[in-house]
């Protein structure tokens, strides 16, 4: 190697490697897919090395592109840092932080806490990803985020969130129209709504394979808010933690005491934890989890909680 690589090639090769085709990487760098080519071809030669198979697929990294990926994410991170810093920013968050969620749990519980988080950071922006699967931070679709299932390889922060249960509820309609439920068998009786099956984006959300038996999935869908409504319409019983569940009385708690627990994490980059507007929507749901046991657990639960 006779010179050392430009730190805006190796952008380039940070965002090949994320959206794994020239049309996604010149998007997020909003320049043209020949300009990405070009920068890796430099970049290739300047290194002597090939970071990326090519095919009709895409660009996958070889041995030698995993080996420099940490490295130019490190660099990466420490860009940032310092443009925060020489921004002022240390004394207030400032700029976009992309945040993943479960859709519900998004809409219903985090969404009204950025009021005053945006108001006491004026600077700061949040683009929420409310989806029907879980961000995926490896190739950066977001800063940070809230998932099942946590990051097992690469340089993450990860903290659990918070443990909590599904709880079983039905529409007061529903249950006055099918066989009273006063035992766990009776449930294999009833209608259930549910994840589509083959579309889970966790194992984690197969909780109705706790009932001991197989249930009769009358209705499913990608999300849960999909899911409330359908059982609030009387379609069929649900799974589902209680901060899911509206306060309208359109579902109403089943056979208490049964119950499947799962647990929420938090994750995100390591370069990215460290700056300041990630920090501080960190913080934020941090706080949330600790002090609001009831989103987590129903009342009678919340003092024997883990």
């Amino acid at each position: 190697m006779h010179t050392l690589p430009e730190w805006t090639d190796l952008r380039f090769f940070l965002e090949l490697a994320r959206a794994g085709t020239l049309s996604g990487a010149s998007r997020r760098l909003e320049v043209e897919h020949t300009t990405v080519a070009r920068r890796i071809d430099r970049l290739e030669s300047q290194l002597g090395t090939t970071l990326f198979d090519r095919s009709r697929e895409g660009y996958e990294l070889t041995e030698m592109g995993h080996a420099l990926l940490p490295h130019a994410e490190a660099m990466e991170g420490a860009s940032l840092a310092a443009l925060e810093q020489l921004g002022g920013t240390e004394l207030g968050a400032q700029g976009v932080v992309r945040l993943g969620v479960p859709d519900v749990f998004g809409i219903r519980v985090v969404a009204p806490l950025l009021v005053k988080l945006l108001d006491t950071h004026p600077d700061l922006a949040i683009e929420m990803l409310s989806l029907a699967r879980f961000a995926n931070l490896a190739n950066r679709e977001a800063d940070l985020g809230v998932m099942l299932d946590p990051p097992a390889t690469g340089r993450y922060v990860v903290t659990r969130l918070a443990s909590f249960r599904f709880y079983l509820y039905g529409s007061p309609e529903y249950l006055d129209r099918h066989p009273p439920i006063r035992t766990q068998a009776d449930l294999e009786r009833h209608d259930f709504v549910d994840y589509v099956q083959d579309r889970l984006a966790s194992r984690e959300l197969s909780y109705l394979n706790e009932l001991g038996f197989t249930p009769r999935r009358r209705f499913c869908s990608l999300g849960m808010g999909a899911q409330v409504e359908a059982a609030a319409l009387g379609m069929g019983l649900m799974m589902a933690p209680p901060y899911a569940i509206p306060d309208d009385g359109r579902l109403v708690p089943v056979l208490p005491g049964f119950y499947a627990e799962r647990s929420f994490w938090l994750a995100a980059p390591a370069d990215l934890y460290r700056l300041r507007r990630v920090k501080v929507v960190w913080d934020l749901l941090r706080d949330l989890a600790d002090n609001n046991p009831s989103l987590w657990w129903v009342k009678g639960d919340i003092g024997r909680a883990a």
